[in-house]
């Protein structure tokens, strides 16, 4: 095996002995008289003696391959992709060196000599016979490793579900032939909607970021978008943020295309249930997946199509390392495997934006007829409605909101969104609520113990500020939660039923009945029959104040996913959105515009050079592993380090949470920005860093993300 931290592993007397039988079991081979030879009392393969093992350790500087010798016994089993149990590191007992512990592991291939001068111990026990680490799977695991700077062996983890012996035993079903071409259906509303599913059933490749009608069809257009590449003979592969959407698209796919030609991949199933499916996938029996994050490793066989919708929905992004978003990593599948790329939601991401703007995919959109034939009417606090209620603008529920309410619970179901109990509380002014911002880089303000204001980015202070709308000096931080809304608005119509859903209880559906649903954002149910009859919006300037870069985009996709649920203004749908109308995301939803407000966002974001324009990297950690870090690395030329600035202590008295910094400890957190085109410089430089100072044992672990989706 080869060596870790300089010290060759235990198990044999000689170097030189293994390696001359290797190579003479090499020689003999090529004359055409190999032999069955043994060493230290056991046999090895007679062809390719050596196995480059993937160990299933997670750390920067172990990344790489480790050679293992190949036991004739398991010469047939210990095939390249399978999984194996290795003697990894030395250790001492009773005087003598004996082999490390064993670890699992997976063979990437078998060549007939190591690179390795030491000796080499043998692989322990080939777990299983099943190929799961294809060398496609492989390439993509290695190509998501080094653009968010992490070890191969993490990505593995996140691509391959833990093994079920039990659902290995139990054979795949027959692959199935090609369905017939599906129907456009309501992609007839999109103009350039039939040419691409007629391009993907062609088997070519298009690229399109999709902007949905509002409605409750999106679902069986995702559906059709897949079918269409399996008409083609090719595979599919749709992700989605969650499994109520799963669902959805699951139900729409089944009845187009019938039983058995498609799995669900989401939590929801088990562990060896959905560990049976992967491997239905994995073995070429089913060519088609609708799953959420996890799925979009899975190793669909020709892949025709990869789909994902709602790409800014936080859960695309894993949080277990090196924490790869969806989107990214099905932008590399598309490129690799010449599959077609299909990016939707009602909304519209600056990074969406861009690829359509370096003309990398295609905008896939409706005219603005059907989109007004769609879309509820929306309505804000106007001038009107502070004329006839003077505190309507700085009212959480005007006089506006409550007409609303009461003429939409005449009609059926009215939804209720409240920013979810959670969000830290963040400043603004306290007669416009516009977020308070840093005049050097727009980062959000914080207010330290002595009252002085500091930028959570740049660290600069603010000591005299005041609001750029209205001039106001006053700051506010207050928030009401789902739960108290909920039993104001039941006090109010005492006579109408009030659900909640939020995280601890999401409703999946309500019925078509006068009711009030009071929901926190992204938990929202749907309707049955024509959906909701009216949506309230609440405490816009919560979500807008958000200490964020993509505040406003957050707060428009948002609101946008609550009031595509709401009927269509020619059947008397409206929404209210209760913020300041003057504000851009405001008037992008009035006017039902998320792809103008993207490009918009798009071209703030290049004046002040921050991602997806420049790429940008989180580093966190103690104060000086942090300042070791980034002076030991070499980072490329022009790169620009925003901060440090330290971290929030969290309370002690909420659970711990992936990346809070040790109790008691103070951490500080430095961006690192640079050019488009140097992210792989970047990512390189802070793993090759990361990874010596793990080598010579300096200091503490420090925590590297790339292309962090939360600068807050």
């Amino acid at each position: 095996m080869s060596r870790e931290n300089g010290r060759p592993e235990a198990g044999a007397s000689d170097a030189g002995e293994q390696l001359a039988l290797i190579r003479e079991a090499v020689r003999e081979n090529k004359a055409g008289r190999a032999k069955p030879r043994t060493w230290r009392g056991a046999e090895l393969a007679a062809q390719l003696p050596v196995a480059r093992v993937l160990v299933d350790k997670g750390l920067v500087h172990l990344d790489r391959y480790f050679d293992y010798a190949v036991p004739a016994a398991m010469d047939d089993e210990a095939q390249p992709g399978v999984r194996v149990r290795v003697r990894f590191g030395a250790g001492e007992k009773g005087g003598r060196r004996e082999g490390g512990k064993l670890v699992s592991g997976f063979i990437v291939e078998r060549v007939a000599e190591s690179d390795y001068r030491g000796v080499l111990a043998p692989i322990a026990q080939v777990l299983s016979s099943e190929r799961v680490l294809t060398p496609e799977l492989l390439g993509l695991c290695r190509a998501v490793a080094d653009r968010y700077a992490g070890s191969l062996a993490d990505v593995v983890q996140l691509a391959i579900p833990p093994r079920r012996a039990r659902a290995e035993a139990k054979p795949s079903p027959d692959p199935q032939p090609p369905n017939a071409p599906p129907e456009p259906g309501s992609w007839e509303r999109y103009g350039a909607g039939p040419g691409f599913l007629t391009a993907l059933t062609r088997g070519d490749a298009p690229r399109a970021v999709w902007t949905a009608l509002p409605g409750a069809t999106w679902p069986q257009e995702l559906a059709r978008a897949a079918a269409a590449a399996l008409a083609g003979g090719r595979g599919a592969l749709v992700v989605v943020p969650d499994g109520r959407a799963a669902a959805r698209v699951d139900a729409a796919l089944g009845e187009l295309i019938g039983t058995g030609r498609h799995v669900l991949l989401t939590a929801d199933a088990g562990p060896e249930e959905r560990y049976r499916r992967w491997l239905a996938v994995s073995r070429g029996a089913v060519r088609a997946v609708v799953g959420t994050r996890a799925a979009m490793f899975a190793p669909v066989a020709d892949l025709g199509l990869v789909a994902l919708w709602d790409d800014g929905d936080a859960s695309h992004s894993d949080p277990h390392a090196p924490q790869p978003h969806a989107r990214e990593v099905l932008i590399q599948r598309s490129v690799n495997e010449r599959a077609g790329f299909l990016l939707g939601g009602l909304s519209c991401t600056v990074e969406a934006a861009q690829l359509v703007e370096t003309g990398w995919a295609r905008p896939l959109a409706a005219e603005r007829e059907q989109v007004r034939a769609a879309a509820p009417l929306v309505r804000t606090v106007s001038d009107g409605d502070e004329a006839r209620d003077a505190a309507a603008r700085a009212a959480r529920l005007p006089t506006m909101a409550w007409q609303l309410v009461r003429e939409g619970l005449q009609r059926g179901p009215v939804l209720v969104q409240v920013p979810r109990r959670g969000y830290a509380p963040r400043l603004s002014c306290e007669r416009c609520r516009t977020p308070a911002r840093c005049r050097s880089c727009a980062g959000p303000l914080e207010s330290q113990h002595a009252g002085d204001l500091v930028c959570a980015w740049c660290g600069r202070p603010e000591p005299d500020w005041h609001c750029g709308e209205c001039g106001g000096t006053r700051l506010r931080a207050r928030i009401v939660g789902a739960r108290r809304t909920a039993e104001e608005l039941g006090r109010v119509f005492p006579a109408v039923p009030v659900r909640t859903s939020g995280r601890d209880h999401v409703l999946a559906t309500v019925p078509d009945a006068p009711a009030l649903v009071v929901s926190t954002p992204g938990a929202e149910p749907v309707a049955e029959g024509e959906g909701y009859a009216a949506a309230l919006l609440l405490d816009g300037w919560a979500l807008l104040g958000r200490p964020d870069l993509r505040a406003g985009e957050e707060a428009l996709r948002r609101w946008l996913g609550a009031a595509g649920l709401v009927r269509g203004q020619v059947a008397g749908g409206t929404v209210a959105v209760i913020a300041e109308p003057t504000l851009r995301p405001v008037q992008a939803l009035v006017r039902w515009d998320p792809v103008g407000h993207a490009v918009r966002e798009l071209a703030e974001r290049a004046e002040l050079g921050f991602p997806p324009v420049s790429r940008m990297a989180s580093v966190t950690g103690r104060p000086e592993d942090v300042t070791d870090l980034l002076r030991s690395a070499e980072l490329p030329a022009g790169a620009e380090v925003l901060g440090p600035v330290p971290l929030p202590i969290p309370d002690p008295g909420r659970p711990r949470r992936p990346g809070d910094p040790p109790a008691g400890e103070q951490w500080e957190r430095a961006l690192v920005r640079v050019r488009p085109g140097q992210g792989a410089a970047l990512a390189a430089a802070l793993k090759a860093a990361r990874a010596a100072r793990m080598v010579k044992r300096e200091g503490e672990a420090v925590r590297v993300r790339i292309d962090p989706p939360d600068l807050g």
